[in-house]
């Protein structure tokens, strides 16, 4: 096999300011001479090695999670090899720092700490300018873009051009965890303004100082950038993120047939939500189309996984209907039922009919609350997606632990302030017998968290070569999930497998992908016998390569 090497013309600052090629102390004698390197560089030849136990040495010696967030992100903006290389090594201590929680803080506080140009910021200002922005030689390369507004940021709301915290981050894990090669990554932030108070009036605000752009002039401001994208890069992978309840779904109807576009707050939160429940039955006993679901919070989120959870119910044998009938979705007004206020078109086909309610509750007839749902329907699954911590309360969880031997509760809400419950209250209210997953990261609990899924999704699409993204690549996705599950072969272990496995994982999932894409008939067909070597030839590892001089 030829060695590897890397060719470049940039030279001295430009060559050790490229966070792509910066190798710092690892630059051989040879590759000093040969790139003016003497004298920016002390006398000492490390390696890779060297490196990571020094910046492992500071990570550890900081104070705060923000203070190591911080650092990291000042990392990844100067040498990314070395930054993947210390994120892959330490999975477990470092995902917390990198993505959920802490990087709900990292956005807020975006505007402290920006110093050098990761990604892309299109500003309405600059709507004109948008194809001669991505045009640059710079981004020839491209082939996955993670996009959001800022106006959604986690539970923390709108945060304007901090938001871009979420599209570095995502992308982060395209490559530590899906093993991407970061050369084919970018991160976009559209900044149409904000309507957060604080950022309008901080002079430290980065963002476009304004209040938000909406209506048909956000809606063309989107247009533009998708038209501008879709023209630069027709094969490209498309994640739309954190966009605000009213955008994401619609925009996501708009444009999935249009390019290979998800949104992973919709579809891979159902995914990995999917899989984590197909999981969770091997423990419970209890047979998918069997299960009753309670789910707080039908927004985006929560339609998306009842309708992944409501297909895989119909695989497993039930007619629509009675997939549907599984499910009991309470948003702000309670359990959703016919007639209902404030109840939007694409959950009407959720709703509860008003007799079969009837008697819940006959003090509060026209708010049946979760705890009604709870005593009444006794369910087998508590899903949360509401943003409200603390929702699941010590008596709606004690109800639940009353009605079925093994209540599966899942509050995924983040960052961790927002979470439903917490683990050690909902396994002392159930006395032990709770199957938890959570949205953000707690001591030994599953954390049914979309890193199981869109990094894998994302390394089969671009193993296959897709067109489009189909929701039956999400239920491969769910069902590689699943099947990786330590508790199929031994229910004491836990759902998910740990995130020191990720990387493999991403693998698993990616094959799946890869293989439904086929199906679907938006890849060209992959013989089976090479869908691994296809999917893992595509797997970058940091490394410091040999660089030559380009003539």
């Amino acid at each position: 096999m030829a060695q590897k090497f890397v060719e470049t013309a940039l030279t001295g600052f430009q060559l050790l300011s490229d966070p792509l090629l910066n190798k710092g102390t690892a630059f051989t004698e040879q590759e000093r001479d040969t790139f003016a390197l003497h004298g920016l560089l002390p006398p000492h030849v490390g390696t890779l090695e060297d490196q990571i136990a020094r910046r492992l040495l500071v990570f550890r010696s900081l104070a705060s999670n923000f203070e190591k967030y911080s650092f990291l992100r000042d990392l990844l903006d100067r040498n990314e090899t070395l930054f993947y290389a210390l994120l892959i090594g330490h999975m477990e201590e470092m995902l917390p720092i990198v993505y959920t929680p802490t990087v709900g803080e990292g956005c807020e506080r975006f505007s402290e700490i920006w110093r050098t140009p990761n990604g892309v910021f299109l500003s309405y200002p600059n709507r004109a300018r948008i194809s001669q922005i991505l045009a640059h030689p710079r981004y020839d390369g491209v082939r996955c873009i993670v996009v959001s507004d800022g106006e959604r940021i986690l539970g923390l709301g709108d945060q304007g051009a901090g938001g871009m915290g979420i599209p570095i981050g995502k992308l982060s894990l395209y490559t530590a965890l899906g093993g991407i090669n970061p050369r084919l990554c970018l991160p976009i932030l559209l900044d149409v303004g904000t309507d957060n108070e604080e950022r309008l009036r901080s002079p430290l605000y980065i963002g476009w100082s304004h209040r938000r752009v909406r209506g048909q002039d956000y809606d063309d401001f989107i247009e533009t950038f998708v038209t501008a994208v879709m023209k630069r890069w027709p094969n490209v992978l498309l994640q739309w993120e954190d966009f605000a309840r009213g955008n994401a779904a619609r925009l996501l109807e708009r444009y999935r047939d249009r390019l290979c576009t998800f949104n992973d707050d919709i579809q891979g939160t159902a995914a990995v939500a999917t899989g984590t429940l197909l999981a969770a039955a091997n423990v419970t006993g209890v047979p998918l189309t069997e299960q009753r679901i309670a789910m707080l919070g039908f927004g985006s989120a929560g339609r998306g996984i009842a309708s992944l959870l409501k297909n895989a119910m119909i695989d497993a044998g039930l007619s629509e209907s009675e997939a549907r009938g599984r499910f009991y979705p309470v948003g702000i007004g309670g359990l959703m039922v016919e007639g209902g206020a404030g109840i939007e078109p694409d959950q009407r086909p959720w709703v509860r009919s008003r007799c079969e309610i009837a008697g819940w509750n006959p003090d509060h007839r026209d708010h049946i609350t979760l705890l009604d749902v709870v005593r009444n329907v006794k369910p087998h699954v508590l899903i949360g997606t509401s943003g409200a911590g603390g929702a699941f309360t010590e008596e709606i969880v004690r109800a639940m632990a009353a009605g079925v031997d093994r209540p599966a509760i899942f509050p995924l809400s983040n960052p961790t302030s927002h979470s439903e419950a917490i683990p050690e209250d909902l396994m002392r209210w159930t006395g032990g017998r709770a199957v938890i997953g959570t949205g953000s990261p707690f001591p030994n609990v599953d954390q049914t968290n979309n890193s199981y899924i869109f990094p894998g999704v994302a390394l089969g699409v671009i193993a296959s070569n897709a067109r489009r993204m189909t929701d039956r690549m999400f239920m491969a996705a769910a069902r590689a999930l699943a099947d990786l599950s330590p508790a199929k072969k031994d229910k004491q272990r836990r759902l998910l497998p740990p995130v020191t496995e990720l990387r493999s994982v991403s693998v698993e999932v990616a094959i799946a992908v890869a293989r439904q894409a086929g199906l679907d008939g938006v890849a060209d067909p992959i013989r089976e016998q090479d869908l691994a070597s296809l999917v893992r030839a595509q797997v970058w590892e940091p490394e410091y390569l040999p660089c030559r001089l380009k003539a």
